[in-house]
């Protein structure tokens, strides 16, 4: 069985983690935080104290961090997960952002003979924890096989997407149309409550009905939209900004998605 490094134990990277365990595979794991270290430690994992020390010996790396920053951080330097790839290794990283990121990283590891490939995810910390995440691999098909095989025990789908970067930049267009969907389910509810429908009753019944979606069930959870904001316009936001800078580094523009997106009642981004 490959040994796997594993760096950013957070929200999703955690039952990650957890999942890999159990399912009896070797984990590396770089954390910081005590409490994540002293549960790993019980749990089976070699903890260790750098990034690169997390790449030493591993087969594949995943890293699951929240922006381009940290993953940069985690990854370059001397005690950097690139400082640690043997050759032939593979570093997956789950995070969300920029394909500019990806391929700076990717040229790095090549000059070493390991490899890089983009491997963002979507799903909720539930599905982890119920296997059925899915993960989208931009890179050689070798490579996608490879990660699919270190990703089995959390993730129920796994498509490869095309060349270096491709996965990223199919996720960032879902994520556009996702927030977009999400605050036309937002404005929905709005417009429920001024005809007098109590906000779970309406999206009890949209769940039924012709004008469901996985946006409207998401928002649909949460008494007001406030709350759904608290628990993921952060990442949304995120995701939203960086789609658009990619865009427009591009010379392009989201159109008719960002105008949705900036001009609904949810604070999911400020630039249009």
């Amino acid at each position: 069985m490959a040994v796997v490094g594993f760096v950013g134990a957070g929200q999703m990277g955690a039952p990650m983690v957890r999942r890999l365990l159990a399912a009896g595979t070797p984990v590396r794991l770089y954390a910081r935080r005590p409490e994540i270290r002293a549960e790993f430690t019980a749990a089976g994992a070699t903890v260790v104290d750098s990034p690169r020390e997390a790449a030493e010996g591993s087969d594949v790396v995943l890293a699951c961090l929240f922006s381009d920053p940290q993953l940069l951080e985690v990854c370059e330097g001397p005690d950097g997960v690139l400082a640690g790839l043997a050759p032939g290794a593979v570093l997956a990283s789950h995070t969300t952002g920029s394909t500019r990121t990806v391929e700076l990283l990717a040229g790095a590891a090549e000059r070493s003979g390991a490899h890089v490939v983009d491997a963002p995810v979507s799903g909720t910390a539930t599905d982890i924890a119920e296997g059925n995440l899915t993960v989208l691999v931009g890179g050689p098909r070798p490579l996608v096989d490879r990660i699919q095989q270190a990703v089995a025990p959390y993730a129920a789908t796994v498509l490869g997407t095309g060349p270096l970067g491709s996965a990223l930049s199919i996720k960032l267009v879902n994520n556009l149309l996702f927030a977009a969907n999400c605050q036309l389910a937002e404005s929905a509810a709005a417009l429920g409550e001024r005809l007098g429908v109590d906000r779970r009753q309406l999206f009890a019944a949209i769940a039924t009905c012709s004008g469901r979606s996985y946006a409207a069930s998401t928002v649909g959870l949460f008494p007001a939209g406030e709350q759904f904001v608290a628990a993921a316009g952060s990442f949304l936001a995120k995701d939203v900004q960086v789609c658009q800078d990619e865009l427009a580094a591009a010379g392009h523009d989201a159109g008719l998605l960002a105008a949705v997106v900036h001009g609904g009642p949810l604070p999911l981004g400020s630039r249009a």
